[in-house]
């Protein structure tokens, strides 16, 4: 039986026949990174994401969309039964959703509750972050065995994890909470203490302003890159980024040297207008991200 905290899981069946399991923040892709990886030339870097929105787990598409009863959407409401074709004869079945009545989050000052993915890194600097994904050099990783959750903090020490624990991540004092699902569901959000942001992406163009400030306005590539941040939701491996800016590009060293170009780019363009370059980041294990705080608005009009 699963735990009244346990993660909310969707289960697939394959292609080849076999399962998977995915949560929160999975993406299905190409890449290595991906938690569902499919090797077909068909499927891009990062096709899809699975997200809690609304007590719901949905399946949302990366650029290229998918399809169920002959019909091409964007986002789905995941259900048992549904055939989702990635392409011709590339269908994956959800034969199960599991959703518990609560959820274990984390908060911390400054930052609201958090609801935790099946396996996470958590970090307090520069600015308290959490990443759907194992980072084992993170200096602290939690994750669900199914009946209950664990910590690993930065000696490798496990502990057990229950609402109303306090740990030290980073010098950060985060506590575990409970959340319950169909209360506007969980999110995953990172930063620290900053002005409000209002992020509008239109792909070929984009806005973003900070509080009172006049907005800056991109268009290009930095706008390109900044729309690819929003439409994904949380931290992607650059690879799934860069392949959707530039995906006839074959050479993964000169695909990585346009992809740090433009980052500075962007990055540069957010500082002058006094917004702050690292509000876009890469962590040490190749994901980048749009850092977004409490408060912050975000309009994904691509």
């Amino acid at each position: 039986m699963m735990s009244s905290t346990s993660s909310p899981l969707v289960w697939l069946r394959l292609p080849d026949g076999g399962r998977a399991a995915l949560g929160h923040g999975d993406f299905i892709g190409r890449v290595w990174s991906a938690a569902l990886v499919l090797d077909d030339p068909r499927v891009s870097e990062g096709h899809a994401m699975i997200s809690l929105r609304g007590g719901e787990l949905w399946m949302l598409a990366l650029r290229r969309k998918f399809a169920i009863d002959g019909r091409a959407v964007s986002e789905l409401r995941l259900a048992a039964g549904q055939q989702i074709h990635l392409a011709d004869q590339l269908v994956l079945t959800i034969e199960e959703v599991e959703l518990p009545d609560r959820v274990l989050a984390v908060r911390c000052p400054g930052w609201p509750a958090v609801g935790l993915p099946a396996v996470a890194a958590l970090r307090g600097k520069p600015s308290p972050a959490l990443v759907a994904r194992l980072e084992p050099d993170a200096p602290c990783v939690i994750w669900t065995t199914g009946y209950g959750w664990r910590r690993r903090d930065a000696a490798g020490v496990d502990h057990p994890l229950r609402a109303g624990d306090e740990f030290d991540v980073d010098g950060v004092t985060f506590t575990a909470v409970e959340l319950e699902l169909g209360g506007g569901g969980a999110t995953r959000r990172t930063g620290g203490v900053d002005a409000p942001l209002r992020v509008r992406a239109c792909y070929d163009t984009a806005q973003v302003q900070r509080g009172e400030e006049p907005p800056l306005l991109l268009s290009g590539q930095p706008a390109r890159l900044l729309s690819e941040l929003v439409a994904l939701g949380g931290p992607a491996p650059w690879e799934v980024v860069a392949g959707e800016l530039w995906p006839d590009e074959p050479d993964a060293t000169l695909l990585r040297k346009r992809f740090d170009v433009l980052l500075g780019r962007l990055r540069a363009r957010l500082r002058e207008a006094r917004i702050g370059g690292d509000r876009v980041r890469t962590t040490g294990t190749g994901q980048v991200e749009l850092v977004l705080l409490p408060g912050d608005v975000v309009e994904d009009l691509t």
